[in-house]
């Protein structure tokens, strides 16, 4: 029986077990998550953009493969919280976190580790079953030598902290390096399961908060420092337009961008409106690619007082 076994793998080994799970990646802000969630799923999920802590929604992105899906958690990252919403961000990293079943956690190559790296690698180490795949992102900006001092500094922190690393891989989202090894790391880590979401789904987000994700991006983009925190995008309605053909259907999408101060006003309107303006013309080219639809977009700039400290807020903010 044996030989013959040899000779004709078993149904096991020939269709090895379909496997299916969440990952998240962790890091400090701004070490590259959303840019590899993006690179992962191959289309724009994750809301990225070059400043930190940008991400507040738990994003799914999902890359569904033959044999496995995996899907991704993209948790906002783990701060020392200065405001009430810097706690209930904590809370929800700390619980997406010991739900999942891998975690990547992501050091920028280019940036020496430091104490906020040593802070999250701390709280890895107290989360034991889950296991933990060091990821190292923007390879593309060192060159080899600095990548290898990195992965031994990166060996080094687990042993010192008694964290266990199931793998360290060197990553470049933006160049696309080793993308697909990363996956083929982070599959075997997952439990045997058929598959969790169809297989069109790249998201389960509602299309409404990730509509309001693309327009606080754009509204980001470019703006001075002061801002990153202080604006919040509610999608009022999405409603497709009376009387359209079919085959040319147009959807109205009203918005209210939220300040904290009157004094913001100015500078996300711009002079003249011109910045809203382009607020719009880009968030509605995304928009549009993720709906497949075009889209009429009307957004307002109104300013709700120190949102970020009140309770009641936060909730109609969707906090």
């Amino acid at each position: 029986m044996g030989a013959m076994s040899a000779r004709t793998p078993s149904p096991e080994t020939a269709g090895a077990p379909h496997r299916a799970g969440f990952a998240c990646f962790v890091g400090r802000p701004n070490a590259g998550k959303s840019t590899l969630t993006n690179a992962l799923v191959g289309q724009k999920v994750a809301i990225t953009s070059n400043r930190p802590q940008t991400t507040r929604h738990t994003v799914r992105g999902i890359v569904h493969r033959p044999e496995a899906q995996l899907i991704l958690v993209d948790t906002p990252g783990l701060h020392k919280p200065r405001t009430l919403l810097g706690e209930r961000l904590n809370d929800v990293v700390r619980t997406t976190w010991a739900e999942v079943d891998v975690i990547g956690f992501c050091l920028p190559a280019d940036q020496k580790l430091g104490p906020g790296d040593r802070f999250i690698a701390k709280e890895l180490a107290a989360i034991k079953k889950t296991p933990k795949v060091a990821v190292v992102t923007k390879t593309d900006l060192v060159d080899s030598k600095t990548l290898a001092e990195q992965l031994i500094a990166i060996d080094q922190l687990g042993r010192e902290l008694g964290l266990e690393w199931a793998e360290i891989v060197p990553v470049s989202a933006v160049g696309d390096q080793q993308i697909g090894l990363l996956a083929d790391l982070l599959v075997p880590l997952l439990p045997e399961s058929p598959p969790l979401y169809p297989e069109g789904d790249l998201t389960d987000e509602p299309e409404q908060v990730m509509v309001a994700e693309l327009i606080r991006e754009a509204a980001l983009e470019g703006v001075r420092d002061e801002l990153p925190h202080s604006i919040a995008v509610v999608v009022e309605e999405m409603l497709p337009r009376e009387d359209r053909p079919a085959d040319k259907p147009l959807l109205d999408i009203h918005a209210n961008v939220y300040i904290e101060r009157p004094s913001q006003k100015g500078i996300i309107i711009g002079p003249k409106g011109k910045r809203l303006k382009e607020v719009g013309t880009k968030s509605r080219k995304h928009i549009e690619a993720l709906l497949g639809t075009p889209v009429f977009l009307d957004l307002h700039v109104k300013v709700a007082k120190d949102w970020q400290r009140d309770p009641k807020q936060l909730r109609k903010l969707g906090f």
